[in-house]
């Protein structure tokens, strides 16, 4: 079986090509590796051992050893990495992040073409089941494909043709040293529960039965293709995110590929992280009246802000709080004194030191904030005012609120002022204008 392994690797492989292989010092990445290094006197190939230390069991430091030596005897480069910091409500996606981002720094360092990963045909059925059962999209239900292109360099996973007992054949037939992780036996992990009690009775059923699943896996991704393409044709993306009005045009299931391809652009190879929820949640979302959130894994946010749906990284509000003496930056502009200036609009107020406490604050909004809009009776909730005047949810995050020492709000700059406002010049003595960064 590894003829096919060492043809597929023949094929794509060019002389002189700089390879990051990440090595974990188990038989997938050994043998992995071993074959490597058999086409290496062939192709002069440049290969980087990756090594990521958990520092979760105490064979760690052993099997660090076992792969820096591995390297060292046969002229590679090694480079080592340790995890000492875990998210412990998600250890192994933490431990997955930092893998990756410890490879992604390396292709970069050595200008690498190809990052190479040992997951193999075994893998794929878990990883489809456990997809199947979670629920997930066309591409997440596929598992993983034999390469991902990540543009500047492709992810690629040779040992997809082949079985764990494929593996731990060639590598005994072949005296090659490898190190087991006792924890793939444990019963507590889900993909061992797969592992163990559901794979041998698909085994059983179908000896090559991985093959059965990769032919499943590609089906599903030529569907996920020619879905991603007709997305693409769709005149439904703005600057400001997806019309939402285009989008609710469409056919149901459209709609949800829709979803599902925004999530394949920002999630790449982490696609796993996103359920069907988090698709229906965001479909709920666009079909409500009113704005909203949904968050999503890796701190990311999909924000219906009126007839538009963005997807973006969960920026927190930035929290300040400054005294103005002669002009403060804020998040979105700068708001100054100035002596004089002929504007009327709401970018500038005009203030009479005698009807308001000073120092003039400026910070960033909090719960309860209202205003006594100027021309009109009582008072108004910030939160209403932004509604009312169509302001972004991405730009209420850090909006400035203008107050007194007294926490009175006298101005939303560019957008109400108080009835502290005054048009008379001779009873006003402070002018504040407003530069909106655009």
């Amino acid at each position: 079986m590894m003829r096919k392994v060492l043809f597929y690797l023949e094929n794509i492989l060019t002389e002189n090509d700089t390879i990051i292989v990440a090595t974990s010092g188990g038989p997938d990445s050994m043998c992995l590796l071993h074959l490597l290094v058999t086409l290496n006197v062939k192709l002069k190939l440049n290969l980087i051992v990756a090594h990521v230390n958990h520092k979760l069991r105490c064979e760690s430091e052993d099997e660090a050893l076992f792969v820096r030596e591995y390297a060292e005897n046969n002229n590679l480069t090694f480079e080592y990495m340790e995890i000492k910091e875990y998210n412990h409500d998600n250890l192994e996606n933490t431990a997955r992040q930092k893998r990756y981002e410890f490879f992604k720094n390396l292709v970069n360092k050595y200008h690498a073409k190809y990052l190479m990963t040992a997951h193999h045909g075994d893998d794929l059925i878990e990883t489809i089941l456990m997809r199947l059962v979670r629920g997930s999209s066309i591409r997440g239900y596929a598992g993983f494909k034999e390469i991902t292109d990540l543009g500047s360099y492709k992810i690629v996973r040779p040992l997809i043709f082949v079985t764990k007992d494929d593996i731990i054949k060639y590598m005994d037939n072949n005296h090659l040293k490898y190190f087991i992780d006792k924890s793939n036996y444990s019963l507590e992990y889900t993909r061992n529960r797969y592992r163990q009690v559901v794979l041998p009775f698909l085994k059983k059923e179908q000896e090559n039965v991985h093959e059965k699943f990769l032919k499943f896996s590609d089906e599903l991704l030529s569907v996920s293709l020619f879905l991603d393409n007709y997305i693409k044709s769709l005149d439904i993306k703005t600057n400001k995110g997806i019309d939402i009005s285009k989008l609710l045009k469409l056919d149901d299931f459209i709609i949800r590929k829709v979803i599902e391809y925004e999530f394949s652009l920002i999630y790449v190879n982490d696609l796993f992280l996103v359920s069907d929820k988090n698709t229906r949640d965001i479909i709920k979302l666009i079909k409500g009246k009113k704005n909203g959130y949904v968050f999503l894994p890796n701190n990311y946010i999909a924000i219906k802000d009126y007839n538009y749906l963005k997807i973006e990284q969960n920026k927190k509000e930035v929290t300040y709080r400054y005294i103005l003496d002669k002009e403060v930056l804020v998040p979105t502009g700068i708001i100054k004194r100035v002596k004089e200036t002929s504007e009327k609009s709401n970018y500038v107020i005009r203030l009479n030191s005698k009807d308001i406490k000073l120092p003039i604050i400026v910070r960033s909004r909090e719960d309860g904030d209202k205003m006594e809009v100027k021309n009109m009776k009582g008072s108004k909730k910030i939160k209403d005012i932004f509604i009312d005047e169509k302001v972004s949810l991405k730009k209420r995050r850090n909006f400035p609120i203008v107050t007194d020492s007294e926490n009175t709000i006298i101005w939303l700059p560019g957008l109400k002022k108080s009835k502290f406002d005054v048009e008379r010049y001779e009873i006003y003595d402070i002018i504040l204008a407003y530069e909106e960064e655009k």
